[in-house]
């Protein structure tokens, strides 16, 4: 298996991972084809895909922020079972954020993720037809990892630049210390205001939910 760097949407294996993608998540969670291109471009925005006989059976899109000292993987795709595809992935991943995390000289506090909750989906709804990357396959699994949820009710801007505000995730965090019970909530919605930076049509919701952290001392981290 080969994990091999995403840096145009004119490599062939874009357009497998951008097809993969809407296969595994819903349409607001997709941005267009076409806007992916500046993304791209970026030297920060790390997007990789798994290629197994010429086809991507994987993907995922990761950064590391030293203003933050935090890292945040934007997703991460398993599109077969069986081949582990998910713990490939990881470790590659991992050892490509380290390498970043030297190379900024700013020890990582953490990892944030933005995770299904199964609890609150519409009965019947999953986020795709592959079978691991069903929410509470995928949440498990994170947890496993030692991810911990915000304790907040969280929204985010759709993807689709349509303004909607999208529910049914939560906002998680993977400390270094396993130990940390809590975040500054000024790093949570600092992260959050320069993460959704990009998406100029944002609901109210996201704008309170932020406004809220911005307020508060500490946001607890919980069990998910």
């Amino acid at each position: 298996m080969e994990y091999r760097k995403i840096e145009s949407i004119d490599d062939a294996y874009f357009a497998k991972m951008h097809e993969l993608m809407g296969r595994v998540f819903p349409p607001e969670e997709v941005l267009a084809f076409e806007l992916w291109r500046e993304p791209l471009l970026d030297p920060t925005i790390q997007v990789y895909v798994a290629v197994l006989d010429g086809e991507v059976v994987g993907a995922t899109e990761y950064r590391y922020r030293p203003e933050f000292a935090v890292a945040m993987t934007d997703f991460t795709i398993v599109g077969r079972a069986g081949l582990g595809i998910g713990r490939f992935l990881l470790v590659q991943r991992e050892a490509h954020l380290k390498r970043l995390e030297a190379e900024s000289g700013v020890p990582m506090l953490g990892m944030f993720a933005e995770i299904y909750d199964p609890a609150q989906l519409d009965e019947g709804e999953t986020a795709g037809p592959v079978g691991p990357m069903h929410p509470a396959v995928r949440r498990e699994v994170l947890s496993h990892l030692g991810f911990k949820r915000l304790e907040l009710a969280y929204v985010h801007p759709s993807w689709d630049h349509e303004g909607k505000a999208v529910t049914g995730l939560d906002l998680c965090f993977r400390p270094t210390d396993d130990e940390l019970s809590e975040l500054p909530a000024s790093l949570a919605a600092g992260f959050l205001r320069w993460y959704y930076a990009a998406l100029p049509n944002k609901p109210e919701a996201w704008e309170t939910m932020v406004a809220g952290l911005q307020r508060q001392e500490r946001v607890r981290l919980l069990p998910i």
